[in-house]
């Protein structure tokens, strides 16, 4: 069996692009004009997807749970996908790729993420810093940044989130100021899919210090080999403590507010209000520490030899028995509307 899907998924490494076309024009030529948009498949984009599948269920997911559980990176899978030509889809002919579209990807994409996500995430973070040299490179970068994928297996990674910038990439502080006819880059990325393991970064940074200067002409993308000096690859990111110290500060306001109960009802005093408040916001506090403990702990959060998969269990069931907590929100609802009414 083995040998024959050696045999069937091989057959991807070796088709060229000019064969995907050919069958991909085919398809289209047989639409009459007016029926719309088609999302029937061509043979070659029916055998991407057979092969992903296959790769996942037979590769993929019979180890996915050990990785999962050690962290360790899945380069054996990353190797065999470049091997199968499941990785570096976009990369253009004139590089030595097969230079297929966002549809293919696609559904090459979905079959890996059926066998583990994470694997999934690996393979498909390479497209992602990629695509701007595809698009924005010249031949020269491409044909040296991206043919060298497509000799051996290697990894390429997209780097513009920062501590304080992701979402808003508006609010990047990396700058890269120019020394002659280099730049020099100053800065920090974290949360970068396969950053240990890069080859090459693309990389983001402003190049205009003016901070009225609009975000698309402050920014300049820029190809950064690895072995760049000045370099560093940074310990796993001090993320974890500022999220200890959310979890910390969010402890301590769960406390006070149980606190707060207990002492109304010692004092004398009716304390539905605040009973309701301290139950249902400290129950929604242990689920969220709890599930931030397991991110802490990555695929060991998952191992039921380490504790925290049962605070996980364990932390649900505040926010269901002694009244849930959506009934907690109807109590303190009408709670505090009665004390404003007239």
């Amino acid at each position: 069996m083995a040998a024959a899907f050696r045999r069937s998924c091989g057959v991807l490494r070796s088709i060229s692009h000019f064969d995907w076309r050919s069958q991909h024009t085919k398809a289209h030529q047989k639409r009459e004009p007016g029926l719309g948009f088609s999302f029937e498949f061509t043979e070659q984009q029916k055998e991407f997807q057979a092969t992903a599948r296959k790769f996942a269920r037979e590769e993929i997911i019979p180890v996915a749970a050990e990785y999962d559980k050690t962290g360790e990176y899945p380069f054996p899978l990353i190797k065999r996908a470049w091997e199968l030509g499941l990785i570096n889809a976009h990369i253009p002919e004139s590089c030595g790729g097969l230079g297929l579209g966002t549809f293919d990807a696609c559904l090459i994409t979905e079959e890996l993420a059926y066998g583990c996500t994470g694997v999934q995430t690996a393979i498909e973070a390479n497209s992602l810093a990629q695509m701007p040299v595809v698009i924005a490179g010249n031949d020269q970068q491409q044909k040296k940044y991206l043919g060298r994928m497509t000799e051996e297996p290697m990894m390429c990674a997209y780097c513009v989130t920062e501590p304080g910038a992701g979402s808003d990439v508006a609010g990047i502080k990396t700058r890269a100021e120019k020394k002659g006819d280099e730049y020099i880059i100053n800065g920090q990325k974290m949360w970068i899919t396969n950053g240990g393991k890069a080859n090459w970064y693309f990389l983001l940074a402003r190049s205009d210090p003016d901070p009225k200067t609009p975000a698309n002409k402050a920014f300049t993308g820029f190809i950064v080999e690895a072995d760049t000096p000045g370099v560093q690859i940074g310990k796993k990111h001090q993320g974890v403590s500022f999220l200890l110290a959310e979890m910390a500060m969010k402890v301590e306001l769960a406390r006070l507010s149980y606190q707060r109960a207990a002492w109304e009802i010692d004092s004398g005093h009716r304390n539905t209000y605040y009973a309701s408040i301290a139950k249902a916001f400290a129950g929604d506090i242990a689920n969220q520490l709890a599930t931030d403990a397991v991110q802490i702990f990555g695929g060991y959060g998952f191992n039921t030899e380490y504790p925290v998969e049962k605070l996980m269990r364990d932390a649900k069931i505040y926010q269901i028995y002694e009244g849930t907590a959506q009934i907690q929100r109807l109590i303190i609802a009408r709670e505090h509307v009665s004390r404003y009414k007239n």
